[in-house]
């Protein structure tokens, strides 16, 4: 019998395998993050780009301690029982080193497939209860409006259950993560106000040391200046309406809108967004600033902190953030 995950350790930092790193830099990239102190290493799975369980099992072999992230795997694109087969392959061999994500996937990449479903809300609380089940061994649940996989039981499976976290930002899939999941993940920005908001979305489930993962764009440098200028491009998204939910809770929420609006584009918003706002939409600044923006946002709730390097030279980054490590302090 499979034992449960355990509960999450807080104040765990993490980086971002960006999706676009050039295929001879994934492994030094993986390896130097390891080397340097971080916790977690979270690949990403968007269309077109890299598969995430491929770049997940070439990250667990090609490393020892790290723990890896799959962030996310849309619960449209893969049938739950192969789904589960995989990640239960991965966790057998790799113990204690996997993480999870799943999420509804971005609407238009979904359609494009064919795999978006007219009730993506149904689709994603059937799959994520099915695969934390087959996960562990247990037999698949009752078939339900999209995820058949009454009966099937995966014989292969971990000593340690990866945890399965839904990396979703509506309050309503929140809701759902605190019913069906081991926790959330919240893409960037997270800031501490969404990280708290969407803790109380969870419910009851906000009690039981749920994993929170929270994505942030990074920057570290002696000069402030250089760090958040670095950092904007990265924020050039945020004012668009698929991420009101991230910045609802913010205090300058009505008027990064009106910004917004009356920029002629994402990049003219970006470039002229007020610093105080590009602090607290991102982990960026002096090593001790970045620093003082991760320990924010686990006391909000996080328990993994994930730096999104910015910049066009990745790789070399990795040094600059590790600089705001906890335990480099």
């Amino acid at each position: 019998m499979s034992e449960s995950s355990s509960p999450p350790t807080p104040g765990r930092v993490g980086v971002m395998l960006p999706l676009d790193l050039p295929v001879g830099e994934v492994l030094p990239y993986v390896r130097r993050a390891e080397e340097l102190g971080f916790h977690q290493v979270w690949v990403v799975e968007d269309l077109g780009w890299r598969g995430g369980v491929a770049q997940a099992a070439t990250v667990l072999a090609s490393t020892t301690n790290l723990t890896v992230g799959i962030g996310i795997m849309p619960a449209g694109a893969r049938n739950v029982a192969f789904a589960a087969m995989e990640l239960a392959t991965l966790a057998q061999l790799h113990p204690g080193r996997l993480i999870a994500g799943i999420g509804h996937g971005m609407p238009g990449w979904m359609r494009q497939v064919g795999s978006w479903p007219a009730s993506p809300l149904t689709l994603i609380e059937e799959y994520a209860r099915a695969l934390r089940l087959l996960v562990a061994g247990e037999p698949g649940p009752e078939n339900g409006r999209y995820v058949r996989c009454e009966g099937v039981v995966i014989t292969e499976t971990p000593d340690i259950v990866p945890p399965v976290v839904l990396g979703v930002r509506g309050p309503k899939s929140q809701a759902v993560a605190g019913e069906v999941a081991d926790g959330l993940l919240l893409a960037e920005p997270a800031a501490p106000g969404y990280i708290t908001a969407s803790l109380r979305n969870l419910g009851p489930a906000a009690a039981n040391s749920p994993e929170i993962v929270v994505y942030d764009a990074a920057a570290v440098d002696d000069d402030e200046e250089a760090a958040l200028t670095r950092v904007r491009a990265a924020l050039e998204s945020v004012g668009e309406p698929q991420w009101a939910a991230h910045i609802d809770p913010l205090p300058f929420a009505g008027e990064l809108r009106a910004h917004r609006a009356a920029s002629p584009d994402a990049q003219h918003f970006a470039e002229t967004m007020p610093t105080e706002w590009v602090r607290a939409l991102s982990i960026a600044g002096t090593p001790d600033q970045a620093r003082a923006a991760i320990e924010a946002r686990h006391a909000a709730g996080a328990t993994s902190v994930v730096l999104a390097p910015a910049g066009p030279d990745r790789l070399a980054a990795l040094d600059s953030l590790a600089r705001a490590l906890p335990h480099r302090h």
